[in-house]
């Protein structure tokens, strides 16, 4: 009998924090990924439909494009609140259309065989020397060259990680989204690394060793491939990558720094900021948007945001609970900036953990 996982089952993906069935098995021994994380297999392509939306956290609406196929369609899975990498081996042409109110990057990595992929009017052949991206907001097609064979991985990963780590990168966040190039070319020495480290991440979960169970190693993990990405494929903000490492920040805008993150609990304002790095509140402002893009206020709210949704997906406590923690004071204009901020609302976000 076929085992298939289809939202009414009940049975959710598996999350990077659980761990793998089995055994450890050595890393070298590993004949195809994600070997012991099976969601879905299936003669019928409705399954893998369904599995492939409950796998991605509902961030993609699939549908055939020729109508259903028969065949072997197979989904194996490893999900985080931010971060999922499924391995597909389906000979089904599928069209994959972002949902309203998620923002996720994807990206395709073929394994064996081929697929002609498009994004809008960009198309390229995927295979294991080129992966596609696809940017928040896109669709994309999906057509398996050859009807047997064809493997291949999908990563999505969630908007708010690919801008902390282009922030880490430059010191300031984006200034508006990152749109990558649609083909992404494995053989060069970036995009080797690209394909390493999702290799190596692949290979940790694959060990069922307890040590790459812990959050943080795979967290780790995970901001080296989003950073590798940043750095070997083109996109709407690569000119600020080019000249390498941010020279550092004044000595105002360090001590402005510095006093907001030993005090974003506490109601802060603009001259509580200007006093702490002992300037006026024009000149730190001005030097505030040179430097990182954005107002003092701006980088608080933002910063405070971000915190707030980290405790989310980290604890139980309620979500009002968590922002006064942080010293929002107004629930309903909180729910605003962090709709604005994460294309969803925070008990979307709770809805996760």
């Amino acid at each position: 009998m076929a085992e298939t996982l289809t939202p009414e089952s009940g049975r959710p993906p598996h999350t990077l924090h659980g761990t793998a069935a089995g055994a450890p098995r050595e890393v070298n021994a590993v004949p195809e990924p994600l070997r012991t994380y099976l969601i879905s297999k299936s003669r019928n392509p409705v399954d893998l439909l369904n599995a492939a939306t409950l796998l991605f956290g509902g961030s993609v609406a699939t549908s055939p494009l020729d109508g259903l196929c028969g065949g072997d369609h197979e989904l194996r899975g490893v999900a985080a609140h931010d971060f999922a990498v499924g391995y597909f081996a389906s000979p089904l042409d599928v069209r994959v259309a972002s949902a309203e109110g998620r923002r996720s990057y994807f990206v395709n990595i073929g394994v064996s065989g081929a697929i002609s992929a498009a994004r809008g009017s960009l198309r390229a052949t995927l295979d294991m020397s080129t992966a596609g991206v696809v940017n928040p907001g896109d669709s994309q097609e999906l057509r398996p060259v050859r009807a047997r064979g064809t493997r291949f991985l999908g990563l999505r990963i969630d908007a708010a990680l690919v801008d902390q780590e282009f922030s880490a990168l430059t010191g300031h966040p984006p200034l508006s989204p990152i749109r990558f190039d649609f083909a992404l070319d494995l053989a060069t020495s970036k995009g080797r690394a690209v394909r390493l480290l999702v290799r190596s991440l692949l290979e940790q979960l694959d060990s069922g060793d307890p040590l790459f169970q812990r959050s943080d190693v795979q967290r780790g993990q995970l901001r080296s491939i989003v950073t590798a990405l940043l750095l070997a494929q083109p996109h709407s903000h690569t000119a600020e990558l080019r000249d390498g490492p941010p020279p550092g920040h004044p000595r105002a805008v360090r001590a402005a720094l510095a006093f907001i993150e030993a005090n974003l609990t506490e109601h802060i304002s603009l001259s509580d900021i200007a006093q702490a790095a002992h300037c006026s509140p024009r000149t730190i402002s001005s030097a505030f948007r040179n430097r990182l893009g954005l107002s003092p206020l701006s980088y608080v709210r933002n910063l405070r945001l971000d915190r707030i949704r980290e405790d989310i997906l980290a604890s139980t406590d309620p979500i009002g609970t968590i922002a006064y923690r942080w010293g929002v004071s107004h629930l309903g204009r909180f729910a605003s900036a962090y709709r604005d901020r994460f294309a969803e609302l925070p008990s979307d976000t709770a809805a996760r953990r």
